[in-house]
């Protein structure tokens, strides 16, 4: 390791073991980080096609306020969005408050009294848990008489499609499918099984909305899920998205029809899109969409990284240390609490914002259980920068993401495991 790099990751509170480790596992993962860029590398093409053949103008950028009537920035970014996605709409607002809301919206404008809901792939993200009415909340769809039906992958993590055959029925109006594995330790879906699964429901039932829930996962790959058949892809632009820019807001690209039944919801009946002021804030969101493909590149390095470092300790991590990427999220299960507070720990002290605060486990509104956080952001809760977080209950996994920057992401790495150095339960 070149001397200065030794010096500053000493006076940052790296052992010389700990970075002369990181160096050992950094020397095989020279392809596969060429082929993240080669992806990323796509995907800014992409993401700069559609700006320019939309011809976003620096006009563009300044925003409105009240109403927002007329706003030529929002309009184009809806555009820019449904461009990228191959979507026949799109809503990107600074009013969709996280990717919960996003996903609520999206859900609850396109179900109606009568209507069931089924999850193909098993429990949906805890917060969604509420919304669906699975645990008892106020204005859940359960409340407004939307059933719920599920079907839980298989042993090996394939599609129960005897289940899912069996499931869907008259009543079947939307199926929501997770890309990401949540708190979960199952695989996160790729585009094409995402695809498959989408195929095999629309041939037993054509006029039933598929929704993905595509948070984490834009622009992993070079397709998305409405790439193969998805009539919503919903998300959050303080994940991949926003770039580490956007300070707010959501996503739902799809349908037309779809997209307008979420406007009408998002505003009014009668305003949809129409309204809704983007408060000087686009500036971000464009600049944000710009910088997206290379900081999920980054946040992917340091999620392969960390997979790298983990395994070797013994570690059992999801994906594994070659899998294919699928989205931004490295599980980690350490088997008893305190390693998962002292690796969220370590994550939190390589933050630029907060790194003297120690997280701790608390119930946070939405969850199950105790779950701590480590979020040293400079966007409040954005888990596309360097992040780790999980609930206290067994397995006692942590969900480490983000990463803006590939240094920054290396470096939390370094900090986790020498945190559980430090506090004795990774011994050299």
């Amino acid at each position: 390791m070149d001397k200065a790099l030794s010096e500053i990751y000493s006076e940052l509170g790296i052992s010389e073991k700990t970075a002369a480790f990181g160096e050992e596992v950094l020397k095989g993962l020279k392809e596969r980080f060429a082929r993240i860029d080669e992806i990323a590398e796509i995907n800014q093409l992409k993401v700069l096609r559609a700006l320019q053949k939309n011809q976003v103008s620096e006009a563009c950028l300044h925003g409105t306020s009240g109403y927002g009537y007329n706003d030529m920035g929002r309009e184009k970014l809806e555009a820019v969005y449904a461009d990228i996605f191959h979507t026949e709409d799109a809503l990107v607002r600074p009013q969709i408050t996280c990717g919960t809301h996003a996903l609520a919206l999206a859900l609850m404008s396109n179900l109606r009294p009568g209507d069931e809901l089924l999850s193909p792939v098993g429990k949906p993200y805890d917060t969604l848990e509420e919304v669906i009415g699975i645990r008892p909340s106020k204005g859940s769809l359960a409340e407004y008489g939307v059933t719920y039906s599920q079907v839980d992958l298989l042993g090996d993590g394939g599609f129960d499609y005897d289940g899912i055959k069996k499931a869907l029925n008259d009543k079947t109006k939307l199926v929501t499918i997770q890309r990401s594995k949540g708190y979960q330790t199952r695989h996160t879906l790729s585009v094409e099984e995402i695809g498959e699964l989408i195929s095999f429901i629309k041939n037993i039932k054509p006029d039933v909305i598929c929704m993905v829930d595509n948070c984490y996962g834009e622009f992993v790959e070079t397709i998305e899920p409405s790439d193969v058949g998805a009539d919503m892809v919903v998300g959050s632009l303080i994940k991949n998205p926003g770039g580490g820019l956007a300070p707010i807001g959501g996503y739902i690209a799809g349908k037309k029809e779809c997209v307008e039944n979420a406007a009408y919801r998002l505003t009014s009946p009668g305003l949809g899109k129409e309204v809704g002021a983007s408060l000087g804030i686009l500036s971000s969101f464009y600049q944000g969409l710009f910088l997206a493909p290379t900081v999920t590149a980054s946040a992917l390095k340091s999620a392969v990284f960390g997979a790298n470092i983990y395994e070797k300790l013994g570690f059992s991590v999801l994906p594994d240390s070659t899998e294919e990427r699928y989205d931004i999220i490295q599980a980690i299960t350490f088997g008893k609490a305190e390693a998962v507070e002292a690796f969220c720990q370590g994550i939190q002290a390589a933050a630029p914002v907060d790194s003297h605060v120690t997280p701790i486990p608390w119930d946070m509104p939405g969850y199950d259980a105790p779950v701590i956080m480590a979020a040293g952001a400079f966007v409040s809760g954005s888990s596309i920068e360097l992040s780790a977080d999980g609930p206290i209950k067994p397995p006692y996994a942590v969900y480490f993401q983000g990463g803006l920057t590939w240094p920054h992401g290396k470096f939390g790495i370094l900090k986790s495991l020498q945190s559980l150095v430090d506090k004795g339960i990774v011994l050299w």
